[in-house]
């Protein structure tokens, strides 16, 4: 399974938002020239996750982006959901039915033991999506960087803001 490189963006952008105090916003271009990404791709992405209720946009002097919601209940699943929607990775098409000793639909009584597989995966990994937060994102990023990284990406915040 191959995720879009847009939630690997929207999981960065918001340890990077949660830093932005109430009432303050950071634009896109910022965020984007931040992690040097295409500020178009990086707009509908930022979209998706406001439609999805994670961030909130504000207008004017403030203007931008800011988090709706605490990091603690924002989950990797989360943003797995807004960016790529809802539906499970694995959509079975029944093929057990298909060729020459294909089952009788009425012979299909039970679910298909592909799919059942698949699902289990799915839910196993949704799951662990579902336990990680953006705080404990963040926890771990910031025990494994430099004190002196950390300071200049609260720097880079404030700048934004001013």
């Amino acid at each position: 399974m191959q995720l879009s490189k847009g939630i690997e963006w929207s999981a960065h952008i918001l340890t990077v938002l949660a830093l932005v105090p109430p009432g303050k916003g950071v634009s896109v271009d910022a965020l984007a020239d931040f992690f040097e990404l295409p500020g178009a791709y990086l707009s509908k992405q930022m979209q998706l996750l406001r439609r999805a209720g994670i961030v909130e946009s504000l207008r004017g002097k403030s203007g931008g982006y800011r988090l709706a919601r605490n990091v603690d209940a924002i989950t990797l699943l989360d943003i797995v959901r807004a960016i790529e929607g809802p539906m499970p990775a694995f959509r079975c098409t029944e093929i057990r039915q298909n060729g020459p000793c294909g089952l009788q639909r009425e012979d299909c009584k039970r679910p298909c033991e592909v799919a059942s597989a698949f699902a289990e995966a799915e839910d196993a990994y949704r799951a662990a999506l579902s336990a990680r937060t953006i705080a404990s994102i963040m926890q771990d990023a910031a025990s494994n960087a430099s004190p002196a990284h950390l300071v200049d990406i609260a720097n880079w915040v404030q700048r934004q803001l001013a």
